[in-house]
């Protein structure tokens, strides 16, 4: 029997989950009765937002030509902030297949994937999805194909996932296209993981791509990376329904139980190999995903009062972290101490998305309630010694005078958009201190945008912009290129003369006064009037830069003073105002937790 290893990839909302449900169809592993729509999509999350979040592996088997094939895909995410995904995905193929929607053509993502796989010598089948709809256009499609990726247009298959068109002809193309993978370099075992989760009965259950020698159940097995052993109690394949198997052989794709219960002994990316012959050299792994986006998890009830509740929510938060990470090893955590919600975890992100998606699947999977953050950025910040330190809280920034210079991560970013909104897209990015680099023609309707902009203005609001400026047609890819120096500098916030840390930002200075107004104006509604005034201050080293006041609740000390001499009035007013000046001397200011949540939603 041959064997086939693919991926579908594509942008997000192409049809891949709709195509791996009518391979599974018409391969025969799924019954009319069982068939449903997004079948690869386990998660409910997955599905109500209509996104892949995890890639997901099949085994099914097809005839073509006389011959048997056993056909291993994996369904990937499609979204620019699930590329590690699809990166893991593709190690583990000899051949993909790039979905291109016929009413959409060409989007950014679609063009990161098909590099994605060009780079790793992948063998690309382009297919033309929706060709059924009315406002479809295969043969534009096929040109666009042409132009961006240099694939013949006679090459596309089209197919149309909904209807069940041209789906047996993709399947004989993809038995007879794509490359059989390459033969053992070793007969001792070599297999590669690319995905885990944790089960609660079983541990953590290892996903891996065999490509060298064979894997059964009973042997003892060995993580290169980790130095553990295990024996293996269970092999299961999946056809798309889990089904037991005692091997795994060369080629082949499936999961490992071996009663693994610590989660820091699985590492996506490590080999397995034997422990009785052990395999001399490992396979190469993965490159180690790069997070762009940063902000923090705390307990939503991480009252001080609350006293040991607290410290459950915070267990709570750390055993639901720790489990998810085994599942999505491209978000990075390490605990956290903040004065006003108490101990939480720093986590690190890939995009807006995936910080959303993980926050969502805390709470769901989880079961614990979090109060998130605003996101930040990395950023390199060089001293006057010469050494460089990686910041990504401003409460981490050294001293203004031991600081040279603070450089921030730069973003090449592509963005495809139709023709008529080209000028609005170019003063949004000017608006966002951007650098205009290129203008490409994709057709006589879509263009191509090239800018360069910091990746701390991408971060916020960038995208729904984008899409509210194209109507939604407009889409973007992002990587960052380099980290370089501007004028940033640290605005501090200051209550009633007293720093409060947790809410300093870093910004450019040309910025810094409008983002400490907009903190001030949400501080002020927040806060509670006491019994004396309360400054609050935006302020770049000693210099304030903008100012909010919140009045002092004030007792009508002269009511009882009806008629007679005005110098009364003003002897009790007197005394009032130095008693105010004396408790301002001496009073604190309570700030409440939801006065910093109001301020963390950096929202304009």
């Amino acid at each position: 029997m041959q064997i086939r290893n693919f991926s579908i990839i594509a942008h997000i909302d192409h049809g891949k989950s709709t195509l791996a449900d009518r391979l599974l169809q018409a391969t025969n592993a799924l019954s009319q009765r069982e068939a449903r729509a997004q079948f690869l999509d386990s998660m409910d999350l997955e599905r109500e937002r209509g996104i892949t979040i995890k890639a997901s592996s099949v085994t099914v088997h097809h005839t073509c030509d006389g011959e048997d094939f056993e056909l291993n895909f994996i369904d990937t995410p499609g979204h620019v902030d699930f590329t590690y995904e699809v990166s893991r995905a593709l190690t583990a193929c000899e051949g993909a297949i790039l979905v291109v929607d016929a009413t959409q053509g060409v989007q950014a993502q679609t063009v990161a994937n098909a590099y994605l796989a060009a780079g790793g010598g992948l063998e690309i089948i382009p297919v033309i999805n929706k060709i059924d709809l009315p406002a479809a256009d295969p043969d534009g499609v096929a040109m666009e194909i042409e132009q961006v990726f240099g694939l013949r247009a006679e090459d596309c298959v089209l197919v149309s996932a909904k209807t069940g068109q041209g789906i047996h002809e993709l399947l004989d193309l993809i038995c007879r296209k794509l490359p059989p993978p390459k033969p053992a370099k070793t007969d001792r075992l070599r297999a590669l993981i690319f995905d885990a989760k944790y089960d609660d009965y079983r541990g953590v259950v290892v996903y891996v791509r065999v490509f060298d020698g064979a894997l059964k159940t009973g042997d003892k097995i060995r993580m290169m990376g980790t130095g553990r052993t295990f024996s293996v109690s269970e092999l299961t394949r999946y056809t798309p329904h889990p089904t037991r198997v005692k091997e795994i052989g060369w080629a082949q794709v499936g999961s490992i139980s071996a009663n693994i219960k610590s989660l820091a002994d699985v590492r996506v990316g490590d080999t397995v190999t034997l422990e009785i012959a052990p395999a001399e050299e490992a396979l190469a792994g993965y490159e180690e995903p790069k997070q762009m986006v940063f902000c923090d998890f705390y307990p939503s009830n991480a009252d001080p009062d609350v006293g040991s509740g607290r410290k459950a929510d915070f267990e709570a938060l750390r055993e639901a972290i720790e489990k998810l990470n085994i599942n999505d090893a491209s978000f990075t955590f390490e605990v956290q101490h903040s004065e006003a919600l108490g101990f939480g975890y720093r986590c690190g992100f890939l995009g807006l998305l995936h910080m959303d998606i993980v926050q969502e699947r805390l709470e769901r999977e989880g079961g614990v309630e979090v109060v998130q953050t605003a996101p930040t950025v990395k950023y390199m910040v060089d001293l006057h010694d010469g050494s460089s330190i990686e910041i990504h809280n401003p409460a981490e920034l050294p001293d203004a005078g031991r600081i040279a210079a603070i450089r921030e991560p730069i973003a090449s970013l592509e963005i495809m958009c139709p023709t008529e909104n080209i000028g609005d897209l170019i003063k949004l990015c000017d608006s966002r201190r951007g650098t205009f680099k290129a203008q490409r023609f994709l057709s006589d309707h879509r263009q191509i945008l090239d800018y360069e902009l910091p990746m701390a203005e991408i971060i916020y609001d960038f995208y729904d912009k984008l899409k509210s400026i194209t109507r939604g047609y407009g889409t973007m890819d992002y990587h960052v290129t380099e980290y370089r120096k501007d004028n940033l500098t640290k605005v501090n916030i200051l209550v009633n003369g007293e720093l409060v840390e947790a809410l300093s930002l870093i910004c450019h200075r040309s910025t810094a006064e409008n983002r400490g107004r907009l903190i001030l104006s949400k501080l002020r509604g927040q806060i509670d009037r006491h019994q004396f005034e309360i400054a609050l201050q935006a302020a770049i080293g000693g210099k304030v830069i903008a100012r909010e006041s919140i009045k002092a609740m004030r007792k009508n000390v002269t009511a009882k003073c009806y008629g007679g001499d005005v110098s009364r009035k003003r002897k009790l007013l007197e005394k009032q105002k130095e008693g105010k000046k004396r408790m301002k001397q001496i009073g604190s200011v309570t700030i409440p937790q939801e006065a910093f949540l109001a301020v963390l939603d950096q929202g304009d």
